[in-house]
């Protein structure tokens, strides 16, 4: 873990997936790492380590945030989506993860749970935007595989089959 066992411990509230976690983490522990080692969400990945890859990026109160450069106490009482979090109660994949395999968007699969996690929450805000609209929200993020363009045929699948 990246953090100081010297740091004292702060008591913080994280509701992760709609379960309420109350943990112990020192001042400077950082939330990717939290979420990973101490609450075991492995699909939050670590790429960079300085927020410019994506790969960690998560959901607090339904914004994509970059989970690599914030504090877990900057997160207390917000609620956080990870990858884990779109699946229905059945354990069926979301729609937008069935998109990413039905069009060959996922490659190594590394920045995969960033990816689609930021297309969440910009359908939620935009249900239909454009292809250069995507590739805007999708900046963020860096995918060494696919090209972006298969990404791009996901996001756009995902829409149409969410239209009425």
């Amino acid at each position: 873990m990246s953090v100081s066992a010297t740091s004292p411990p702060l008591a913080i509230t994280l509701t992760v997936n709609g379960l309420r976690r109350m943990i112990g983490a020192p001042a400077n522990a950082i939330l990717s790492d939290v979420l990973r080692e101490q609450l075991d969400y492995t699909s939050v990945k670590i790429g960079c380590d300085q927020g410019v890859c994506g790969a960690c990026t998560v959901l607090i109160d339904g914004m994509p945030a970059i989970a690599c450069t914030m504090f877990a106490f900057e997160a207390d009482g917000k609620a956080i989506t990870t990858i884990e979090g779109l699946t229905g109660e059945d354990g069926g994949l979301h729609p937008i993860q069935r998109a990413f395999l039905d069009h060959d968007a996922i490659q190594c699969g590394f920045c995969t749970p960033g990816l689609v996690l930021s297309v969440s929450a910009l359908l939620a805000i935009d249900p239909a935007p454009g292809r250069e609209a995507i590739r805007h929200w999708l900046s963020a993020h860096v995918c060494r595989c696919t090209g972006y363009e298969m990404i791009l045929d996901a996001v756009t699948a995902a829409i149409r089959k969410a239209a009425p």
